[in-house]
């Protein structure tokens, strides 16, 4: 019960084709065996190139930043300088016209530059602290409430 319907005539020139096809299959198996290796390589040797080109880049990146820095220290150390000029020439100026009342005065005005939550200590004779001597007064006048 073969049925053999289909029209398909194997003739020598068909042979012949599927025979080149082998062959030709053969022959690109055989060609990629020997030019698959000299591609790995050239592939390898192409990835530490660009491997090369990234960590000389990275190399460049850090010297900018190096000499960036440098250059922002020098110009820290130049500021502060200016500042220590202009302390110099504070004190030169006050030399001599320091007085405890200035000195007060001083003080009062740091005073303006801190929060109302900020508590000063100042030292007595008795060593107790004027602003801790109130607090415990006030603590004792609302417990007693």
């Amino acid at each position: 019960m073969y049925n053999n319907s289909s029209n398909v005539n194997i003739t020598p020139k068909l042979i012949r084709r599927a025979v080149w096809a082998v062959l030709g299959v053969l022959a690109f198996i055989v060609a990629m065996a020997f030019v698959r290796p000299w591609y790995n390589v050239w592939s390898q040797e192409m990835e530490g190139k660009a491997e090369f080109a990234k960590a000389e880049q990275n190399r460049k990146i850090k010297i900018e930043e190096a000499k960036a820095n440098l250059e922002a220290e020098k110009l820290n150390a130049q500021a502060e300088i200016e500042r220590a000029k202009g302390a110099a020439e504070a004190i030169r100026i006050e030399n001599g016209s320091i007085t405890p009342t200035y000195i007060q005065y001083l003080w009062v005005r740091q005073q303006s530059d801190l929060s109302d939550k900020t508590v000063i200590y100042v030292p007595t004779e008795t060593n107790l602290p004027i602003l801790e001597s109130t607090r415990a007064l006030t603590n004792q006048s609302q417990t007693q409430q």
